[in-house]
């Protein structure tokens, strides 16, 4: 029976070294997923055969001792396209698709010595807070298999937190990547707008999607970083910005940051228990040298309505595509005309909340509200970015946490859909803004579920928010605590 590292920078250099294989870390990778997810329900496919030939690759390579990330198997949210993998964006109306290219990231990935193992579940389309809207069946938290993992890159945050992978990827729209990570007790980074192409991206909302990781420590989240940001002429959003560097950036220190905290946010609807890891982790950043500074965002509670206007109204223009017509699922309509096909097909191809959000967009740009909804919302979205900027004139980031709730029970708000919305009210606002932000894990709550701290900082500025989620991780023990299903052996 081998060891295998659970972070992605001791596998690497297990095998950049010789001292494991790039094969034998992919087998142990997938015999756990094999031997575990059957209770998570994290992955949606595992692709064997892909990934031990990828593995072999990279042990025959000669730049294999300099490849950035050899031999570390990672997972992918279902809604990043890999060729030859089947692609759902854990919907019905993509249930057969297997995209013929790969997303940008995946090359990247794959040219720095990584094993892609399999596809994650996610909530439809991007579109939830708890995993809970997939087609192919809800995921569950690795610390509590009765509660939910976050969303929507729940199979994602799911897989690292249980250690079947130690480095996985989603996407981040309005807290799609951090609020999983920080309800799993992992971290995760949304990079700033831009910094990552979306080019092989199953659209949601594209001014603000964005690719980053999750994994078990910041360092391995600014080695992905460094392997997949960069400009790509295939992506228009794509800005061309200086990159790398991440890595090297994490000094362990607090040493001249200066962290601000809008207070006024952080009171009522805020579980107490999440109120308390969050006062006492600031106190950590005090304690290692930080400076606390008090910043405003005004506008911030305009936040969650803002990202809804925005966010369903871009929806629904991305998801006209799927008309059963070109790809995807098509409803059997046999005697029936054009419409009556469309009707069906998306009727019985989209969930229920891509409904609800593609009903709701197209109301808010339909003739007569566009003014009154989307324009409005644009231009609060601006505010609320000035705010941001009027913050970092005294700060190098902003503290929240991540979300104000640890993980629910699964189907407590499924039937509430504003209730569903508020648990991303301290991350929408960094997607509205284009901002990078982190969240790392701060404490966890008397029935052992996890809290996460979320570091915002400006735009472009990916490394400062890194090197802080960094001091902190380094500062304290909270991203070693793991969840029983982690320290399950698996034969190997």
């Amino acid at each position: 029976m081998i060891e295998v590292p659970q972070s992605a920078e001791a596998i690497r250099g297990a095998v950049a070294s010789g001292d494991l294989s790039a094969v034998e870390v992919c087998r142990s990778a997938l015999a756990r997923i094999e031997a575990l997810d059957g209770s998570l329900n994290a992955f949606l496919s595992t692709h064997s055969e892909r990934a031990l030939a990828r593995a072999a690759a990279v042990d025959a390579s000669p730049d294999r001792k300099t490849l950035p990330l050899a031999g570390v198997p990672i997972a992918l949210k279902d809604n990043i396209c890999a060729r030859g993998t089947r692609t759902t964006a854990s919907s019905r109306i993509l249930e057969t698709y297997e995209p013929p290219y790969d997303a940008t990231v995946v090359e990247r990935l794959e040219a720095a010595g990584a094993v892609v193992v399999g596809k994650t579940n996610c909530d439809e389309f991007a579109m939830g807070s708890s995993t809970e809207n997939s087609a192919f069946g809800p995921t569950r938290n690795p610390w509590a298999l009765d509660r939910i993992p976050g969303g929507s890159s729940g199979g994602s945050a799911a897989a690292v937190a249980a250690r079947l992978v130690p480095l996985a990827f989603g996407s981040d729209t309005g807290g799609s990547i951090r609020q999983p990570a920080a309800l799993c007790g992992i971290v995760g980074f949304k990079p700033s707008y831009g910094r990552v192409s979306r080019y092989g991206l199953i659209a949601f909302a594209s001014s603000l999607d964005q690719i980053g990781p999750l994994s078990t420590t910041v360092a391995d989240s600014a080695r992905a970083l460094d392997v997949i940001a960069g400009h790509d002429s295939r992506d228009q959003t794509s800005a061309i910005a200086p990159t790398g560097g991440f890595h090297r950036a994490l000094t362990g220190s607090f040493s001249g940051l200066r962290v601000g905290v809008p207070r006024g946010l952080v009171g009522d609807g805020v579980d107490p228990a999440v109120l308390g890891c969050f006062e006492r982790a600031l106190e950590v950043c005090r304690d290692g040298g930080a400076e606390l500074v008090d910043v405003e965002l005004p506008h911030f509670a305009y936040a969650i309505p803002v990202y809804y206007l925005i966010a369903t109204a871009e929806a629904s223009s991305n998801l006209a595509r799927y008309d059963g017509v070109r790809y995807g699922f098509r409803a059997d309509t046999a005697g029936g005309g054009l419409t009556d096909m469309y009707e069906r097909t998306r009727g019985g191809g989209f969930g229920l909340e891509v409904k609800r959000r593609i009903m709701l967009g197209t109301y808010v740009l339909s003739a007569g509200y566009y003014d009154a909804y989307y324009l409005k919302a644009q231009q609060v979205r601006t505010l609320i970015r000035r705010d941001y900027d009027r913050a970092f004139e005294r700060a190098d980031v902003i503290a929240l946490p991540t979300s104000p709730t640890p993980a629910f029970p699964l189907g407590e708000r499924t039937a509430d859909p504003l209730s569903m919305y508020l648990a991303d009210v301290f991350t929408v606002g960094a997607n509205l803004a284009g901002l990078p932000a982190i969240t790392v894990p701060c404490g966890l709550t008397a029935d052992r579920l996890p809290v996460g701290l979320q570091l915002t900082s400006r735009a472009m500025d990916d490394a400062t928010a890194l090197r802080a989620g960094d001091a902190y991780e380094r500062a304290t023990l909270w991203s070693r605590q793991l969840p029983a299903i982690a320290t399950s052996s698996t034969p190997r």
